[in-house]
């Protein structure tokens, strides 16, 4: 049992932003971008399908993986269990693994807002954490993996719904994934209201960074939620994040039109 929790929590020195590990993992995303790019350039509802199943289901299982390592440590001949509740699985980086899961499931308008989200917010999400990791890395070296290859695959989704044309650049296409987004921040907050009523003492509970009981850790944010009201900071919050993953869903639109442009009279792949 002693060696099954050393493995699961091999220890490693903390890997640095753009240190070696670090830049393994941006090379390994944009070489995926590439792939599906190349590879999947027409792709079937059934194979949007059946990515976003294996997806999810690989990012679920290594999320899986970090609560069991998060919760459960052995000490003297014994499983010790102390759930972290500030890993709650309900983050904003954590909801495109169920947005994914969905998406086989759905049809129509729910599907689209869904494929929006995924192409916009989650595009940004991932690519946020992959250009600057933050506290991210830990001396885990499989919870280290385990966010590298999850906001991996969000930035190589999201890229790839847009080259592919699956999800259009526009301002409809926003409004749709930004239904999406107002619906989970409102789970956030209930689950915030909710949950701080049965933590333990001294624990942390504080979904998307939006709790009125924490203060919120986020960059620039952190800044302006003691200066506002609160629904003034919520407020804030939501356009400021809308605002954001609109910007990046243009910026990568651009670079491929770009791309695309250039290599027009090449006969270039990227080139449809």
């Amino acid at each position: 049992m002693e060696f099954i929790f050393e493995l699961l929590k091999y220890k490693i020195a903390t890997p640095k932003a753009y240190g070696l590990f670090h830049l393994i993992f941006i090379g390994l995303t944009i070489l995926l971008i590439i792939l599906f790019s190349l590879k999947f350039k027409n792709p079937s509802e059934k194979f949007i399908n059946k990515l976003f199943l294996i997806i999810s289901v690989i990012m679920l299982l290594l999320e899986l993986y970090k609560q069991i390592v998060f919760t459960f440590s052995y000490e003297s001949f014994e499983v010790i269990s102390d759930y972290q509740w500030y890993a709650f699985p309900f983050q904003f980086c954590s909801v495109p693994m169920y947005v994914y899961l969905l998406i086989p499931f759905t049809k129509g308008k729910i599907r689209e807002a869904l494929l929006a989200f995924s192409a916009s917010y989650s595009l940004f999400a991932g690519t946020a954490v992959m250009l600057y990791p933050g506290d991210v890395f830990i001396d885990i070296l499989g919870v280290s993996i385990q966010t590298m290859i999850h906001h991996g695959l969000m930035a190589v989704i999201g890229v790839y719904l847009l080259i592919s044309k699956i999800v259009n650049v526009s301002f409809k296409t926003l409004l749709k994934a930004t239904i999406v987004f107002s619906i989970v921040v409102i789970i956030a907050l209930c689950l915030n209201y909710t949950f701080v009523k049965f933590i333990p003492e001294g624990e942390t509970f504080n979904m998307f960074f939006i709790s009125p009981y924490f203060d919120c850790t986020l960059p620039v944010l952190s800044i302006i939620y003691p200066k506002v009201p609160y629904i003034g900071f919520l407020i804030i919050y939501i356009l400021g994040f809308s605002i954001v993953a609109g910007i990046v869903n243009l910026i990568y639109f651009g670079i491929y039109k770009l791309v695309c442009e250039f290599n027009k009279d090449k006969n270039n792949y990227f080139y449809k």
